[in-house]
């Protein structure tokens, strides 16, 4: 690859024609046309917080270095932005007056509010730039290796980098897009922001099976790389949404973030009634002994079975050793086991004392089946029978 360096750019020159488009993934341009500021497999602008974005114009205003940026000649007189998307777009947002910085005196200073000399003094700085060319394959590698600094590439920004085609742009328009009137629905179940691609990243993951191998993602991306549509992706992410929405009636906030896509794979062709999931949802959010809300919803789905995905609340240790203590003398006096099932076989173990710390408390009565966790309801069992029974 050959790059040439530039260090007779201004911001001037680089923002004539500058359009930003609010609706991310809709391309930005500037350089008087010819310069594409966010190709289609670059991350979204995501320094629009008022502070990255203010740390940039300050410091050109202070006549700090900005950093390196690069650009990729694409053909004679285009140009697209390797690395240097975000400071790009935040001056260009600055000169447009899309957002005001602040002096010490915590006056807010729009572009257009300076005095002509601050105006020109920013308009004449001069940027430094490499202009690079180079094949596909290694215009991508490098715009991996150099993305090293400031705020990181995240694992979906770097396959869109490498899969970029026809399927990411259009990906992008449906998943990437914070206008999008779908985020807040999705949002209820899917952890992050659309604008650094967690919304692709879970539908991604759940069309490709990647909750198996995470590996899948970047297979599926490369296989339909270069197909004009994304029928298959969006049909099966809102497969999944409309499942969970129609399961689940109420919308609790610790159903957010679990692996819905794996769950409607085991439990999708099960019929539920919505309305007794709801009266049992809420039942289990009443009950204080149990420690993990999250494992509510899988715990429902596969039949009110597995405990542990509850983590029901366990005996303290001072309950333990009173139990085992009462146990352990009442054993000695009948001279049997103080495992009371261990007490009721025929080998060995029938009149074995355990240690405390060989055994494990258990719940007479089942929690699953009504069973409270308080001193009457409990039995110290060694450790094998304990781990036996399959209803804690």
């Amino acid at each position: 690859m050959e790059t040439k360096l530039r260090t007779d750019i201004t911001i001037r020159e680089i923002c004539e024609g500058f359009v930003y488009n609010e609706f991310e993934g809709k391309g930005l341009f500037g350089w008087s046309g010819k310069l594409t500021i966010q190709p289609e497999y670059q991350r979204n602008y995501i320094y629009a917080d008022g502070k990255k974005d203010v740390a940039v114009i300050k410091s050109i205003m202070n006549e700090y270095p900005i950093g390196l940026i690069y650009f990729v000649k694409t053909a004679e007189n285009k140009y697209e932005i390797l690395d240097g998307q975000q400071r790009i777009t935040s001056i260009g947002r600055y000169l447009t007056d899309k957002f005001p910085v602040f002096d010490d005196k915590g006056v807010a200073k729009y572009f257009g509010g300076l005095d002509e000399g601050e105006q020109e003094r920013i308009y004449n700085t001069p940027l430094t730039i490499y202009i690079c060319e180079g094949t596909e394959l290694e215009i991508k590698r490098w715009f991996e290796t150099i993305n090293i600094v400031g705020v990181p590439l995240n694992k979906q920004e770097l396959a869109n980098a490498i899969h970029s085609g026809p399927f990411v742009t259009k990906a992008k328009e449906e998943f990437s897009n914070s206008e999008n009137s779908n985020i807040q629905k999705w949002s209820a179940y899917i952890n992050g922001s659309a604008n650094r691609q967690d919304f692709l990243r879970t539908a991604l993951e759940w069309v490709s099976k990647a909750y198996i191998d995470d590996d899948n993602i970047n297979a599926y991306m490369s296989k339909h790389r270069y197909d004009n549509n994304i029928n298959e992706l969006k049909t099966y992410f809102t497969s999944v949404i409309e499942w969970i929405s129609s399961v689940f009636i109420d919308v609790e906030k610790e159903m957010k973030g679990l692996c819905w896509g794996e769950l409607y794979e085991k439990y999708h062709k099960k019929p539920y009634n919505p309305t007794e999931v709801s009266k049992l949802v809420q039942k289990l959010y009443d009950d204080t002994y149990i420690n993990n809300r999250k494992g509510i919803f899988e715990y429902i789905l596969g039949g009110c079975v597995d405990t542990k995905l509850l983590d029901v609340r366990i005996f303290d240790d001072a309950t333990k050793r009173k139990v085992y203590k009462a146990q352990t003398q009442e054993a000695e006096e009948k001279k049997k086991s103080n495992c009371p099932l261990c007490a009721l076989g025929k080998d060995n173990n029938k009149v074995r004392i355990w240690k405390l710390s060989e055994m494990d408390a258990d719940h007479i009565t089942a929690w699953s089946k009504g069973g409270a966790t308080d001193i009457k309801n409990c039995q110290m069992l060694c450790k094998t029978h304990n781990r036996a029974k399959g209803n804690k």
